[in-house]
C-alpha cells in the first residue's frame, strides 16, 4: 500500500510540473482575452459595426474566399454551439424548462 502511495505521489508531483508552463501560458491569454472592453476602445467597436453594416448593405460578403468564409463559418458555428451549452446550463435539463 505504501508503494501506491509513493508512486501516486510522484504521478501527481509529475504532473504538476509538466503541466505548469500550460497553466502559465492559459493564465496569460486570459489576462489578455478575458477582459472587458475599456472605453479606448468603444470607437473602434463603432467603426467595426458600421463596416459590418456597409459591407452588408453592398454586398461585400460576397467577395470573401472560400478560406474566410469556412473560418467565418466555424467561427459562427463555435458561437451557436456555446449559446446552446450555456441554455443547457441554465435550463439544468436537456430538454425543456422545469416549469
Amino acid at each position: 500500500m505504501a508503494a501506491i502511495v509513493s508512486k501516486t505521489i510522484q504521478l501527481c508531483k509529475a504532473a504538476a510540473l509538466a503541466s505548469r508552463p500550460m497553466l502559465y501560458n492559459m493564465q496569460y491569454y486570459a489576462r489578455v482575452e478575458l477582459v472587458p472592453p475599456k472605453v479606448s476602445d468603444i470607437p473602434a467597436i463603432k467603426n467595426g459595426i458600421a463596416k459590418l453594416i456597409n459591407g452588408a448593405k453592398t454586398g461585400a460578403y460576397l467577395n470573401v474566399t472560400v478560406r474566410e468564409a469556412l473560418l467565418n463559418t466555424l467561427i459562427t458555428t463555435e458561437v451557436l454551439c456555446w449559446f446552446f451549452v450555456g441554455e443547457c446550463i441554465g435550463k439544468r435539463h436537456l430538454i425543456g424548462y422545469n416549469v
